[in-house]
């Protein structure tokens, strides 16, 4: 039977497919960032598109399970200040994706991050432990539209969203439950973009709802790491884990020469 589901796979693809739906799974309800790691992995086994659409389908699976979970912990204000942003951000990404390569765009985004991540830090350091960061209308639209941009060419927007949701210092639950409900409404909206793009298809699509059970043994790993992770190692663990990213895509511009 899920042979039919799996056919035209190989036994690696559907390895890292898995690792891949855990990793996905624990990123949404526990450790964010993590999931990250999946992007590199998932593009080396598969295609560079159809990795993309594969691990959509992963994502947006998994945000049912985080809104089912910490659905009573979002802060709708943000969630709806970004929003607009993001959209707009998808929007150009649908038309950027089809005049430039991933390899010519993921140092640009490192830097980009990476450039936020040390402002983060030089903040925290001359305001000791309160961060001051700009509450003003622009600093939601360029981080909303820079995660949709990501987003929508490669499934990357994580970093950026970790930046601006620890700016606003919400407590954990809040942090959780305001990225779930943000991932799950922008993740389900671009999937018919995906599949106009051929990004997903039926194959991608069984493939996935195979991997189910993968992702909510991830989503339960996540749940018990984040009861057990003190407020202070958690973001110490998320800044690590957007920074490791950020050199990720850095160092990918080695591959354009």
């Amino acid at each position: 039977m899920l042979d039919v589901f799996l056919e035209g796979f190989t036994n690696e693809q559907l390895t890292v497919l898995m690792f891949s739906a855990v990793m996905v799974g624990v990123s949404k309800t526990g450790v964010p960032g993590v999931g990250i790691l999946s992007v590199p992995l998932m593009a080396m086994v598969v295609a560079a598109k159809a990795s993309t659409g594969l691990l959509l389908l992963l994502l947006a699976m998994a945000d049912m399970f985080a809104v089912l979970y910490y659905r009573r912990h979002a802060q709708w204000k943000h969630v709806l200040r970004l929003l607009p942003w993001a959209l707009a951000g998808i929007g150009v990404g649908s038309l950027v994706i089809r005049y430039i390569s991933d390899d010519m765009l993921r140092p640009v985004i490192g830097l980009i991050v990476m450039a936020m991540l040390i402002i983060n830090f030089w903040l925290r350091r001359k305001a000791g432990k309160e961060l001051k960061v700009p509450h003003q209308w622009y600093f939601a639209a360029t981080m909303g539209f820079a995660a949709g941009l990501t987003t929508q060419l490669a499934n990357a927007a994580g970093p950026v969203l970790v930046i601006y949701l620890l700016a606003m210092q919400l407590s954990k639950e809040q942090y959780m439950g305001t990225l779930a409900w943000y991932c799950l409404i922008i993740n389900w909206l671009k999937i018919p973009l995906f599949i106009w793009d051929g990004r997903i298809t039926m194959s991608s699509l069984k493939a996935d709802i195979v991997m189910l059970p993968a992702i909510a043994v991830g989503a339960a790993l996540g749940i018990f790491l984040l009861k057990k992770m003190p407020q202070k190692w958690f973001n110490i663990i998320i800044q690590f884990l957007a920074v490791a990213a950020a050199v990720k895509l850095i160092i990918s511009i080695a591959e354009i020469f």
